[in-house]
């Protein structure tokens, strides 16, 4: 008889329970890992609540997560990357590897990627895990699982800045202080930013963001955002990454850059289209980026965590056990007030 695992299984929005269900046996090219955290994800939190996001809809039972770390513990017969034991940080898209968008170097516009815990693929709220060996990536002795499992929101900024172009020159706005606008602080240092700014509306991430490091925050229920960075930086915003997704955030930002200055759009707003003065934005040559999760990010990523201003966990507010996971995702749901990023552990005793 096949041994048997726990992993949490999402029925229908707002239905998901643990249940016991084989663990998957490895492929040529895979390794099992034994999960040790994952961090809950908005896009969990959407599935969770709504059952779809866009095209995407649970039409079947699946195993939400994708941030996730673990240890090696089998290996298939044509992995040469890794050993049993290994620490590892797990990249949850795996690529076809021969459309033109692979073929470019850009795979993460590859449009037949399987990505966890994205209809119809399983993700990793479970005890083990089954992944292609090349997007398993070692951690070092002192990089802890948490930090581990932070690579995949943390790479989103990384990728952003990346986008951006972004370097140590530039005054950096970020709207959005979620986990992912928080994140990109840290992926910010790692481009040696040091003039960093955030925006939110919630005072908590706006406290957080100053003990992460900003130069200042500003509070767009308190007027114009420009006047408030004018007063705080006295200086113009080079580059806004718009993380909030909201749709009156991303219609001003062509109105905050500067002359010639640069916007990435991270975030996903609700409504399909929004507002755009375009011909501000032609009159003033500012470049316009989106992005797509990320590329070629994870290897970068887990070397710049020796930065010695950069602290990921600072973002985790929350942690339960896999057996508390509807708790975990309705503290995602509803208390944003206070909650940041919520990290689940398939064995209790792991929590710190």
């Amino acid at each position: 008889m096949q041994p048997l695992m726990k992993a949490a299984v999402l029925n229908k929005p707002k239905d998901i329970e643990v249940k016991q269900i084989p663990i998957p046996k490895p492929k040529r090219n895979e390794a099992l890992v034994k999960v040790h955290c994952i961090g809950v994800c908005g896009s969990d939190v959407h599935y969770y609540e709504h059952g779809r996001i866009g095209r995407y809809v649970v039409e079947k039972p699946i195993i939400l997560g994708h941030e996730v770390s673990g240890t090696v513990i089998e290996i298939g017969e044509d992995v040469k990357n890794l050993q049993i034991g290994d620490r590892v940080a797990i990249e949850p898209g795996i690529p076809c590897g021969e459309c033109p968008h692979c073929r470019s170097g850009r795979y993460n516009l590859c449009d037949a990627v399987e990505f966890m815990a994205t209809p119809p693929f399983d993700g990793a709220w479970a005890e083990y895990v089954t992944v292609n060996s090349d997007f398993l990536f070692k951690l070092p002795d002192d990089v802890s699982f948490e930090e581990g499992a932070l690579i995949e929101p943390l790479s989103v900024g990384f990728h952003a800045m990346r986008r951006g172009n972004v370097g140590p020159g530039d005054n950096l706005l970020i709207t959005g202080l979620g986990p992912i606008g928080l994140l990109t602080i840290e992926a910010a240092k790692m481009f040696g930013v040091t003039e960093i700014y955030g925006s939110d509306v919630v005072g908590f991430r706006r406290d957080l963001a100053l003990e992460m490091g900003v130069k200042a925050v500003l509070d767009p229920t308190k007027g114009d955002l420009l006047e408030q960075f004018r007063e705080v930086s006295g200086n113009k915003i080079d580059v806004l990454i718009e993380t909030s997704g909201n749709a009156q955030a991303v219609s001003e930002t062509i109105r905050l850059v500067k002359r010639g200055g640069k916007i990435v759009y991270v975030g996903l707003p609700t409504v399909d289209q929004v507002p755009m003065d375009m011909t501000a934005m032609i009159d003033a040559e500012i470049d316009m980026l989106g992005v797509f999760r990320y590329v070629h990010t994870y290897a970068d990523a887990i070397q710049s965590l020796a930065h010695p201003l950069v602290d990921l966990t600072k973002v985790i507010t929350d942690q339960y056990s896999l057996n508390e996971i509807k708790t975990a995702v309705e503290v995602a749901l509803n208390e944003k007030e206070k909650s940041i990023k919520v990290m689940i552990y398939p064995n209790a005793k792991d929590i710190k």
